[in-house]
């Protein structure tokens, strides 16, 4: 029985995208050579197709085979073109800014009706939010299974870039039960549902949202015009790097003002 190769020639047609953390004539020089493009496939084509009988390869030869052309091609299309043809909608248009492994942040714990709820979040090195976890008290498994769900995907939407504003404006008014009084925390004195309560105690400590508390800051806005000139001293640096925004809700010089013999100490450690 008779052997044969049988060839098939394609076009592809793909593109690279480069998230650069700023644009300048050397890094487009070296575009080629990075390595953490992300790969689209647009078209594949197929241009033709041949076989030769392998019984008969020194006469086909020269007919079938086609000339060999020397192309340089680029390091990172040689790595990823495979694994982009077997997988095309693999790739993660939006790239994730992963929480770090050790983290700030705070646990608020406030009653409605007679429910419990802890309200636990987790910041960027910056401040910002990145994540929620909610945990409920007398309720069952299914109540609970849902709120923990509920926490992932909004940690995951944050995570992905989604503003907290946008999940302030959906949230916030949203009315079922248990809903009430709330005890327990000091800027918000009810709540129409634990939806509310959650997005409307986010907003006040992360995006300074006055307009959602029901009692006044506990800083005047002249402080707060002192606190801003003083931003720039290292001590006040060294506070808001180590301490979480949104437990102090951005008032560092009176929830801190107890911290006069650290600075000391580390003046000492220089």
């Amino acid at each position: 029985m008779a052997k044969f190769l049988v060839e098939t020639y394609y076009t592809c047609s793909f593109k690279v995208k480069h998230y650069l953390d700023e644009l300048n004539e050397e890094q487009l020089t070296k575009l080629d050579q990075r390595e953490d493009g992300k790969f689209e496939i647009i078209d594949v084509k197929l241009d033709s197709r041949k076989t030769k009988n392998l019984e008969k390869k020194d006469k086909l030869a020269s007919k079938y085979l086609p000339e060999k052309k020397s192309v340089e091609v680029p390091n990172i299309i040689q790595k990823n073109l495979s694994e982009n043809l077997s997988d095309k909608d693999s790739e993660k248009t939006y790239p994730r800014t992963k929480m770090p492994d050790r983290r700030k942040g705070y646990i608020q714990k406030v009653t409605i009706g007679n429910h419990k709820l802890y309200l636990h979040t987790g910041e960027y090195n910056d401040g910002k939010l990145g994540e929620i976890f909610i945990d409920t008290s007398k309720e069952g498994e299914l109540v609970k299974a849902l709120m923990n769900n509920f926490a992932i995907a909004i940690s995951l939407g944050l995570q992905y870039g989604v503003p907290l504003d946008e999940f302030v404006s959906a949230y916030v008014g949203t009315k079922f039960e248990p809903s009430g009084k709330i005890n327990g925390n000091d800027r918000i004195l009810s709540a129409t549902s634990i939806l509310d309560y959650i997005f409307r105690e986010l907003a006040i400590s992360y995006l300074g949202r006055e307009d959602l508390a029901h009692t006044p800051s506990l800083i005047s806005q002249e402080n707060n015009r002192e606190i801003n000139k003083e931003e720039d001293s290292q001590f006040l640096k060294l506070v808001r790097d180590i301490t979480s925004k949104g437990f102090v809700r951005s008032n560092y010089k009176k929830k801190l003002i107890d911290l006069t013999d650290v600075r000391i100490n580390l003046k000492s450690k220089k």
